[in-house]
């Protein structure tokens, strides 16, 4: 509502001897309104003693009667209703003002201007203790942040404290409120934080406001584009969802989230603060059961509660989830595809179409999947070995050659090079090939082996898979490696250097070779 101008108050201090600008400056009145009631009680011939057993708007009314009848003649605003319609995404002050504003062009009535019209929107909702929903529609925004208090476990055996940090993601219309509590701040921690929270909420909104951290924002100049961090511009992106970090150094443009970070350091972390835990899946369920008595906690100055208004208001608005929820990836570059068809990732072998024999691929890696690339397009896709499983394969039969377009090499060429080698390394090469399921994936563990020759004399690597049969079942690279650069083995291997006869001074090749007899 336009503010009226303060006769009786303007009066008092005029016939105290005060000037204009003294009265408009210690009594916070326009000077133009201050001279407007001077004229007046000049033109009425008024003073203080005149007015003085008045009320406000009975002097106000005398001062200025044609402007206190147009007032009473506005066509007033149904501010609930305006309230209502405010909660609707893209509807603000200023469109509900000129549809208000046309109603009363039609109805030939006053209509109260846009200041006004503000103004006692705001002191209805302050009167009637509502949530003012000028910046916040249902449905539209998520803000998220790290607790800036720390909750702790602690180890029954050595005493030692680990702290805990609590992710914090809340929609600012409901105030409905997600908590999580995780062992570290990392980038691959905080997206996951992401994921469970649209996974609470059962939808996401439209925008997601967070701070300028490292793991989310590369750089947020004041000027220019925002750079996110690779992996959250691509949560983004399945999602859907724009985000918008806070500006640097303006924590009010997240001031709902600041706000339920404090509350729940009160909520959880003080109600919890007598219980020690030793176990991080106790204390997160001991976290969700807090979590839902805060949520469920009817408002002080609102009616209902952060779940109820969730529930009624704000659930529906938000958008359906994709049919899978985002997976955190990470890129291995730069892998060859080895002799088997297979590449390797944390020891484990997963197979690719043998048209990418010898070619570098580069991986994509989530909990789940490793899916293989080549220039760019995907190629393979594997389910990922546990990270407690070693040296496995997955090969699929469609990714290796078939009887026409065989490999470079063959399991029976390697045995024939390891035969002449020595009994001990074709035992060796023999037993790898028996250890896997399909030929193939015995490949490149052959040719390790087999490789070692070039580097030692064919002696000295028949011995050491001899040392290693005694040991292992099926001997490897590695340990045939260990037993050819221990120096314990180092006297052994000069003996029978000494003893050995030397037959390998080069090759004769006798008429037979230039054109005599050929042989089958």
């Amino acid at each position: 509502m336009a503010r009226k101008i303060p006769v009786k108050l303007v009066m008092k201090y005029r016939d105290q001897g005060l000037s204009r600008n003294m009265i408009a400056k210690t009594q916070k009145v326009g000077k133009s309104s201050v001279s407007e009631v001077f004229k007046r009680a000049e033109e009425l011939q008024l003073c203080y003693q005149d007015i003085e057993s008045l009320t406000d708007i009975e002097a106000y009314r005398r001062f200025f009667p044609e402007r206190y009848q147009s007032e009473i003649l506005y066509d007033a605003p149904n501010y609930d209703d305006i309230h209502k319609e405010l909660q609707r995404v893209g509807v603000t002050l200023k469109i509900l003002w000129q549809e208000y504003v046309d109603r009363c062009r039609t109805k030939e009535s006053i209509a109260v201007g846009y200041s006004k019209f503000c103004n006692d929107y705001q002191k209805h909702i302050a009167k009637y203790r509502l949530t003012n929903h000028l910046t916040h529609k249902p449905g539209v925004t998520v803000q998220v942040d790290w607790g800036g208090s720390t909750m702790q476990l602690v180890d029954l055996n050595t005493g030692e404290v680990i702290p805990v940090y609590l992710f914090v993601g809340t929609l600012p219309y409901s105030q409905y409120t997600y908590v999580e509590a995780t062992l570290d701040m990392k980038s691959h921690t905080w997206l996951k934080c992401h994921v469970n929270l649209f996974e609470f909420l059962g939808g996401t909104p439209i925008r997601l406001v967070c701070d300028n951290l490292k793991v989310g924002v590369v750089s947020h100049p004041k000027e220019g584009d925002i750079v996110l961090n690779a992996h959250y511009e691509a949560l983004a992106n399945h999602y859907v969802m724009a985000i918008m970090p806070a500006q640097v150094r303006k924590p009010k443009q997240k001031a709902a989230v600041e706000g339920a970070v404090g509350k729940i350091a009160t909520a959880l972390i003080a109600s919890l603060r007598h219980e020690t835990f030793s176990s991080f899946a106790l204390l997160k369920e001991a976290i969700r059961e807090k979590l839902l008595i805060y949520n469920a906690r009817p408002f002080q100055k609102r009616e209902g509660s952060r779940q109820l208004v969730f529930e009624e208001t704000e659930r529906d608005k938000l958008r359906p989830l994709p049919s899978v929820p985002y997976e955190i990836a990470d890129w291995v570059y730069g892998r060859k595809v080895k002799y088997d068809c297979h590449v390797t990732f944390q020891k484990n072998n997963y197979s690719c179409p043998y048209q990418y024999l010898k070619k570098t691929v580069d991986l994509k890696v989530t909990s789940h999947l490793v899916e293989i690339f080549y220039q760019h397009e995907r190629i393979a896709t594997h389910k990922r070995f546990p990270v407690y499983q070693e040296y496995a394969f997955s090969t699929l039969p469609e990714h290796l050659p078939d009887q026409f377009n065989q490999p470079e090499w063959n399991d029976q060429r390697l045995l024939r090079w390891a035969e002449k080698i020595g009994p001990f390394t074709c035992k060796v090469i023999t037993r790898i090939f028996e250890s896997v399921q399909i030929k193939e994936q015995g490949y490149q563990s052959a040719l390790s082996v087999l490789n070692l020759s070039k580097k030692y004399s064919d002696n000295h690597l028949n011995k050491a898979c001899q040392i290693a049969l005694e040991r292992v079942h099926s001997p490897r690279y590695r340990q045939l490696n260990a037993i050819l650069t221990n120096p314990v083995n180092k006297s052994l291997f000069n003996s029978m250097e000494l003893e050995a006869p030397v037959t390998r001074m080069g090759y004769v090749r006798g008429s037979d070779y230039y054109g005599g007899k050929q042989h089958d």
